[in-house]
């Protein structure tokens, strides 16, 4: 089993203390945590929420160019199509399948199925000799 770090707790002065040597620019949120040893990666940032003091905390700020915007929408839209003509596609297959199913029940033997292979090589065939002889 893993060794456990004993949980540490920070009196509310203690944190009081770091958060305000933050604000005034006495240290920032890396160097509190190196000086004071304070384990956890985000613990002064609950400090500063905890405190009322947001607006230290670093906010991502995304800035897009608005092509990069609309080319987004599109592909979430072709993604939308996709699964759903992927779903359609399922629901046709499960449809055949039940086909083949009852129709095999009613003849009372197995379809004869027909080479997919097969017919490609041969229409392949044809089409190549085509070629040669426009050629």
């Amino acid at each position: 089993m893993k060794d456990r770090r004993p949980k540490v707790s920070y009196s509310q002065a203690f944190k009081q203390k770091v958060v305000k040597e933050i604000e005034n620019g006495i240290l920032t949120k890396s160097e509190a945590r190196r000086l004071y040893n304070i384990n956890g990666a985000t613990t002064i940032q609950n400090w500063l929420r905890q405190l009322g003091k947001s607006h230290l905390i670093n906010k991502v700020i995304h800035i897009e160019m608005k092509d990069e915007l609309n080319k987004l929408k599109e592909l979430e839209r072709q993604k939308r199509e996709l699964e759903s003509a992927l779903a359609q596609a399922h629901l046709k297959i499960l449809t055949l399948e039940a086909t083949v199913e009852v129709l095999e029940e009613s003849r009372g033997s197995k379809l004869k199925k027909k080479s997919v292979t097969k017919s490609l090589a041969v229409s392949s065939k044809k089409k190549s000799s085509k070629k040669r002889n426009t050629k």
